[in-house]
């Protein structure tokens, strides 16, 4: 004997909605792409993170460490012609710290490789 338990009034009900081809109309779904693109379009302009360079930080930190010690090369030694030699040494390297990192910037990715990313608060991302 044959057990027909699924045919049920809810299996015909199932298998009636289960054959509807009910398809939205074509100008709603462009409206609807429109409007996601739009969505997207606001969030790639509205920024999740804060951005903070570095870049410049071992520059100004070579800057003011030999100019210090260039300042107190000058005022230690007693001797004008070493005490000159000795700043000029510091101020030389104090200016190619500066020239090194401008070089590094134009031709590598640094801004990128030495930058800090803060999550902004309540903005999804």
């Amino acid at each position: 004997m044959k057990d027909n338990n699924f045919d049920t009034e809810l299996d015909k009900i199932i298998r009636a909605s289960m054959e509807l081809k009910d398809e939205p109309a074509p100008e709603l779904d462009k409206k609807l792409k429109a409007a996601v693109c739009r969505g997207e379009a606001a969030l790639k302009k509205q920024s999740s993170t804060r951005d903070i360079p570095l870049w410049y930080l071992p520059m100004i930190l070579n800057l003011v460490t030999f100019s210090m010690l260039g300042l107190a090369a000058f005022m230690l030694i007693s001797n004008m012609y070493l005490s000159c030699i000795a700043v000029g040494i510091c101020l030389y390297m104090a200016l190619a710290g500066v020239v090194l990192t401008i070089a590094g910037i134009r031709k590598t990715n640094m801004k990128e490789a030495v930058t800090i990313r803060i999550e902004k608060r309540g903005v999804l991302a």
